[in-house]
């Protein structure tokens, strides 16, 4: 059985499926792309790499999309989640919102309550954030740490930049019920031992967290004067996770989806600064190191993400944390960089003291993933000796081997080999790694020019008219990757009656080996013609298949012998004799 999805196990499967059945998946790609019809199609150039011609095909009669550019594939929901950047349980949400359904949620199997952040939550962060801003106005020591450094009231409006007044209950005269769960639930009030309550965050600058779709989620606090913590975040909160959020995301996404560029900064400050002086296309972590699914997330976003860290130890530390936690996704097309600003310095400072275009001019320079990986498990190492080219096949092993993108993995390989003195092949054979395959992309041809095989047919007839996966025998089963996926959908299908869509059905194996299978098989039925007669196909594939079932069957009887079968197997030969 396909591997869950993250998330995926809270929402009914039935739901999922009710959902995918009542979207039009042009609807839902033309809110973000501008699709042309051609023939029984729907083309553009792909949002996800850049193309001067068209070759992102969606199909409203088979409910997918497809790019023969890069081989981005999958269903409505897929597409949201790789376009917007959002999670699978959020896109959900989205779509069903859209379309006027609420999204029933199932307790998870293990007890654990499933904690679903109502929509007062989000109510309660908005007011708080008024309430910040408000009293902004009246801190003439807050507007004018604001303008030393180099801020403007538009850049503030524009982040929502508030203030949080000295004191213990300053938000009781936000909220009449100060005693409220909510406030707790929020992050914004902590009760103490004894029970009393006090404000989270008091004398402090406040910078709202807001998710892709608008809504604030959380804060983040910097002291104005010397003090500790410098910034203060919002805790973990039914709305609120950091590993999962970048701060300035919502307002950079324009920028970032122009340019095919996102920077990621350290501070909230080196954000606004940033976006003060023109550079719009930055966001920070929060207050954590970078985590997969920040990679991930950018490079949805974007074609090229580029690391900016201090150049002190910890800002190396960082840097290479996201080096380490960025290999499991790179992609090929796609480049990860690294900007080490001088050690006296921060995006922040850098860029009021030199302008935007110096600035520029580094992120542009910034080291490539590659490079900045072979300098370091490279550093203070002798290469003339074999100690020091044992020591580098040693430090760049766990790196290598956690790349799966297959050019850029073939390429790191040969120079590691090419530094450590032995060829790639010995590398691969000591890591005892698979050597790269050569990933070539098929010519996309029309149903008839080459033969499919059988396993990919059959695939593709269960993937149009999944009702017809009633009629193979419950046995059944085949060798290879295509057959597995075979077996794998059947498994799927008899699980759910033979009721699924064929778009429920392929988003049941997103994130999982069958994936890249799956979505191949599919990207040839774009070349079926309008006579293509699937129930004809399987009909006759079927009756391939069982034909060569029978022959292997008495193949295995005549080399057995007469003399050694049992009378069951004898019986089986002469039906089987008959036959041939």
């Amino acid at each position: 059985m396909p591997a869950a999805i993250k998330g995926a196990g809270l929402i009914p499967k039935s739901f999922i499926q009710d959902l995918l059945n009542r979207l039009d998946i042009v609807d839902v790609v033309e809110r973000y792309v501008p699709l042309k019809k051609a023939g029984a199609n729907f083309v553009a150039c792909c949002p996800f790499h850049n193309e001067k011609s068209p070759s992102f095909t969606v199909s409203q009669s088979k409910q997918f999309y497809h790019c023969f550019g890069c081989g981005a594939h999958g269903t409505a929901i897929g597409f949201v989640m790789e376009h917007a950047g959002l999670g699978y349980v959020e896109v959900i949400e989205e779509l069903a919102r859209n379309i006027g359904l609420e999204v029933p949620h199932e307790r998870p199997v293990t007890g654990e309550a499933y904690q679903k952040a109502a929509p007062d939550l989000y109510e309660v962060m908005q007011t708080a954030t008024r309430y910040y801003r408000e009293q902004l106005k009246w801190s003439q020591r807050a507007i004018d740490y604001l303008k030393r450094r180099g801020l403007s009231g538009e850049i503030a409006a524009r982040f929502g930049i508030g203030y949080a007044p000295d004191g213990w209950q300053n938000l009781a005269s936000a909220f009449p019920d100060y005693q409220s769960d909510t406030l707790t639930e929020t992050g914004l009030v902590i009760t103490g031992d004894e029970g009393k309550r006090y404000d989270r965050f008091r004398d402090r600058i406040m910078f709202p967290i807001i998710n892709v779709r608008g809504q604030v989620i959380g804060f983040g606090g910097r002291v104005l004067d010397k003090g500790e913590p410098k910034y203060l975040n919002s805790p973990e909160t039914p709305l609120f996770e950091k590993g999962r959020e970048l701060y300035g995301l919502f307002q950079a996404q324009k920028a970032i989806r122009g340019s095919q560029q996102v920077l990621v900064v350290e501070g909230y400050m080196d954000v606004v600064a940033l976006a003060q002086h023109g550079v719009d296309y930055a966001v920070a972590t929060l207050g954590t190191a970078t985590t997969p699914y920040h990679v991930q997330k950018l490079l949805r976003l974007a074609e090229h993400v580029v690391f900016s860290f201090d150049g002190d130890k910890a800002g190396q530390k960082a840097a290479w944390r996201a080096l380490e936690n960025a290999l499991p996704y790179l992609q090929d097309g796609k480049r990860i960089s690294f900007l080490f600003l001088p050690v006296e310095h921060d995006p922040d400072s850098f860029i009021r003291e030199f302008g935007k275009e110096v600035f520029e001019q580094r992120v542009r320079e910034a080291l490539p993933l590659s490079g900045y990986l072979l300098r370091e498990v490279s550093a203070e190492l002798d290469l003339r000796t074999q100690e020091g080219r044992n020591q580098l096949l040693q430090r760049a092993k766990p790196l290598l081997t956690a790349i799966t993108a297959p050019a850029t993995a073939l390429l790191l390989r040969k120079e590691v080999a090419a530094l450590a003195g032995v060829s790639q092949e010995e590398l691969e054979s000591l890591y005892e790694i698979s050597p790269v395959a050569r990933a070539v992309r098929k010519p996309f041809q029309k149903a008839g020019r080459a033969p499919l095989s059988a396993h990919r047919l059959l695939l593709q007839c269960l993937i149009a008219q999944p009702e017809l996966g009633a009629r193979l025998p419950a046995e059944w089963h085949g060798e290879g990757g295509e057959a597995e996926a075979v077996a794998a959908v059947l498994f799927v299908l008899r699980e759910s009656g033979f009721v699924l869509s064929g778009p429920a059905l392929t988003q049941t194996f997103q994130g999982t080996a069958h994936e890249k299978t799956l979505a191949a098989a599919e990207a040839d039925m774009l070349g079926w013609g309008e006579s293509f007669d699937v129930a004809a196909e399987f009909a006759g594939l079927l009756g391939k298949l069982e034909e060569g079932q029978r022959r292997r069957q008495f193949q295995l009887l005549q080399e057995k012998g007469l003399s050694n079968m049992t009378d069951m197997e004898r019986e089986q030969y002469l039906q089987l004799l008959k036959r041939s």
